[in-house]
């Protein structure tokens, strides 16, 4: 990451080690045994002077305890690109989301969802309305934002066909911000961002659940394929199996998905049941955008699950296509322990947390969502 970046670095546990201790010497005499010889550090007759020092056995220093895990925090936001207005910020990446930048540097972590392909090469997949692409800089914008993981597992993840793709993977092993949800092959694109944060480990994956239908072949990993990580069709149950997989090895495991119907603010009828499947698998959270306006999230069912962030960093805004925010998770042992949204408003194409009533207004409303909506969703896990 940029070494001017305005949050302290994830930090790591580290095991302290015990300090060495001096062993005390003690001087030990023995007489000559009945025979006349010399017993191990006796004189000889006629010699004086003392014996030679022999050091006694004392016990091994104990090791310093390890230091107690204590809880991580995940800041997420939702769609970013840089096309139209958004693309003379990267003239400067190192402010190009200052309205935003304090929310996300404030967590160990932050996620978003990045959707555009990262090249200046490849070639627009034929007769998609919209195809967006950003050059190299666009993840410096990131870094110096604060973000740590980007999900290109969207429905513009691969709209500059494989190469595009495979120069996105390029740009991103070359950043401090991780790519999720792509990959050189299948392995790769179900394979999750894992980092250890004061001791706990959490794993952050990307999946689709967004693909235009004949695109799906083309644009899903496979054995020896590059594509993207997806929950359509019998995908769904690879992405099942990778977050059990995930569940056993790490702490906490977050799932950031593409779904959701663009406009709605209501979740497909199929999501609630498809991030129960994922939260049982082992995943605390499950969130996820791509409508374009904000959805409903809290806890259900032990987990803490999110419909929609909205739009982001986007050229596109205006209405409830401009209601946006910055949800802020706390993690401990595998729980959603705390959850934090702090509403905002995209002007200029970047998000502005709103303050004092209007902030009360907006979080009001977004919470009203979960009854229009119909959802089980709650302010804590109990």
């Amino acid at each position: 990451m940029n070494p001017e970046h305005p949050r302290p670095r994830i930090r790591r546990s580290i095991a302290v080690g015990a300090a060495t201790l001096a062993l005390p010497l003690v001087a030990s005499c023995s007489s000559a045994s009945d025979h006349g010889e010399l017993g191990a550090g006796s004189l000889a007759p006629g010699t004086e002077g003392p014996a030679h020092p022999r050091p006694s056995s004392a016990p091994e220093p104990e090791p310093e305890p390890e230091p107690e895990p204590e809880p991580l925090t995940v800041a997420f936001g939702g769609d970013v690109m840089f096309e139209g207005l958004l693309r003379s910020r990267l003239d400067d990446p190192a402010s190009a989301l200052d309205p935003i930048s304090a929310h996300l540097s404030a967590a160990d972590l932050a996620m978003v969802n990045l959707e555009t392909a990262v090249t200046e090469g490849g070639t627009p997949v034929p007769g998609k309305d919209f195809v967006f692409r950003a050059p190299a800089s666009s993840l410096e914008a990131l870094d110096a934002a604060g973000v740590d993981v980007a999900t290109v597992a969207n429905n513009h993840g691969m709209d500059y066909g494989e190469q595009g793709l495979l120069d996105t993977l390029d740009n991103g092993d070359a950043s401090p911000v991780a790519l999720v949800g792509a990959g050189r092959d299948a392995d790769e694109a179900y394979t999750p961002h894992v980092a250890e944060v004061d001791g706990q480990s959490i794993a952050l994956f990307g999946a689709t659940d967004v693909i235009d239908d004949h695109l799906i072949p083309e644009w899903t990993a496979g054995e020896g394929k590059p594509g993207l990580a997806s929950t359509k069709g019998e995908m769904r149950a690879r992405m099942v199996s990778a977050v059990s997989e995930a569940a056993a090895e790490h702490d906490n495991v977050v799932v950031f998905l593409h779904w959701g119907l663009e406009g709605a603010h209501c979740p497909l009828p199929h999501a609630p049941q498809l991030a129960d499947e994922l939260s049982e698998a082992g995943a605390a959270a499950v969130v996820g955008g791509h409508a374009h306006v904000l959805s409903p999230g809290g806890y259900q069912r032990g987990a803490y699950v999110h419909y929609g962030l909205s739009n982001f960093v986007f050229y596109n805004f205006g209405g409830a296509t401009a209601e946006t925010g910055v949800l802020t998770l706390t993690f401990d042992q595998g729980d959603v322990t705390e959850a934090d949204w702090t509403p905002a408003r995209i002007q200029g194409g970047v998000p502005v947390p709103y303050e004092g009533e209007s902030a009360d207004r907006a979080h009001r409303s977004w919470v009203d969502m979960r009854a229009q909506c119909e959802l089980p969703l709650a302010d804590s896990p109990a």
